[in-house]
Order: structure tokens, then sequence, then C-alpha cells
């Protein structure tokens, strides 16, 4: 199994050129062998609260066809992605939303965050059920950026069988997570670790990279660098 952990610098309110990103890093990293692309928190719109809070154009719904250059990625190279944007909940708000696009376009999984942070409190709504999917027999978790300051996601992950853990985030380079969550949580529990993150200018600062992964024993095993734009593969054996 091979993971690609992305990074790149989301257009603030652009869905359409964040998708066109997006659908590129699939079809580059599909060729390289990946078989799952991991992306960051809310990378189809940016991190921007404010902006979403003040657009709904910018909120998603699940089967949304400014989309359908993702799927149509994924069926070209027979690869899975977990995307992250502002999407509806059955309710009418909008939740930080993470959509697992199949290898065959099809919808694998919804997650909604659980863990909101700030202003993120003001503008979604929070998730109550966990992230899971299946692929060639590998079960994956999914999580985002401040749920995983929360140890017991992970270990609900490793309970119900997930090999791989998925994290979808927005951190700065001084951010402690690198040292302090992300090994911490694939060592403790046993878990493949997986982290897409962000590059540029956002509303909570500016994105350090350092997307890439980490083994059962807590040691990097894929790391795309601070500043570079595109993504590293993460073997899992």
């Amino acid at each position: 199994m091979i993971v690609a952990a992305t990074q790149f610098a989301p257009v603030a309110g652009d869905i359409a050129a964040n998708v066109r990103t997006i659908a590129g890093l699939i079809r580059a990293a599909g060729a390289e062998g990946a078989r799952v692309v991991v992306f960051a928190e809310l990378c189809l719109s940016g991190y921007e609260p404010t902006l979403i809070r003040d657009t709904p154009d910018l909120v998603l719904a699940e089967d949304d066809p400014r989309l359908e250059p993702v799927r149509e990625a994924c069926r070209e190279v027979s690869a899975a992605a977990v995307v992250n944007g502002p999407v509806w909940t059955a309710d009418g708000r909008f939740a930080v939303t993470t959509l697992v696009i199949g290898a065959e376009g099809e919808l694998l999984a919804r997650y909604d965050k659980q863990h909101l942070y700030g202003i993120e409190q003001e503008v979604f709504a929070p998730g109550t059920t966990d992230g899971r999917f299946a692929l060639d027999g590998v079960r994956f978790a999914t999580a985002t950026c401040y749920d995983n300051r929360f140890p017991e996601l992970a270990e609900r992950a490793a309970a119900d069988g997930c090999a791989v853990y998925l994290a979808s985030s927005v951190l700065s380079a001084d951010n402690d997570s690198f040292e302090t969550v992300y090994p911490v949580r694939a060592r403790d529990f046993g878990l493949y670790v997986v982290l897409g993150n962000v590059l540029g200018a956002n509303e909570d600062g500016v994105g350090g990279g350092g997307a890439g992964g980490w083994g059962p024993d807590g040691e990097r095993i894929a790391d795309a660098g601070p500043d570079k734009p595109g993504f590293v593969l993460a073997d899992l054996g």
C-alpha cells in the first residue's frame, strides 16, 4: 500500500482552481503507484473560515458537480482521494468535511471534523461519528487537524482494526504537532499516520508543509519538506 501525502497553497475562495490542483496531484501521485492521496484541511476552499461563513457558494454538496475533475482523476489512475472542504449537512448547516472519493469516482466515506478550533466553532457544525473506509484489504481512519490532539480518536481507530490513520491538517512550521502528536499517535497505537498539510498564507497563519508519514514505531517514513508544493509517497508495506 502506497499513500501519497500532499501539500500546496490553496487559492482562497477559488474552488475551481483548487480542484484543478488537486486533480493534477492525484494524477501525478497515482502515476507513481499511490492508491490513496491525502490532502490538507479545507484544501478545496482554502482555510478561510470567515470567508466561508460569508460566502455560501463556497459550501459544497457530497455529489457536487464542481468535484467532477477530482472524480475523473481518481478513475484515471485508480486511486482514492481524501479531500476536505466545507460541505452541507443534512440539517442545513455545514461542516469541515473529509470526502473520500474512490478509484471509480464513488463516495467511499464522509467524515465531519469532531473537534472544532477557535473561530471554527462559530462557523461549522461539529461531527459526531468517526471516519472509516477500506481499500485493498486495508482499513483506514480519517481525522482533521485539531482532532488529532485527542488521542481517543486514534485509540478507537486501532481498536476498530484500522492500520492507517489519515490526517488532513493546516499547520505552521513551528506547530508542535510534528513532534508531540503525529509520531505519538503512531507509536502509542501501532498505526501508520499520513499527514496532508498546506503551504502559503491562510486565515490561521502560514502553512509549513512537512506533509508525510510516520511508521508504527513513531519514526518518519516520508517528508515532503517545508516549502515545495507536491507530494511524497509513504510506502506502508
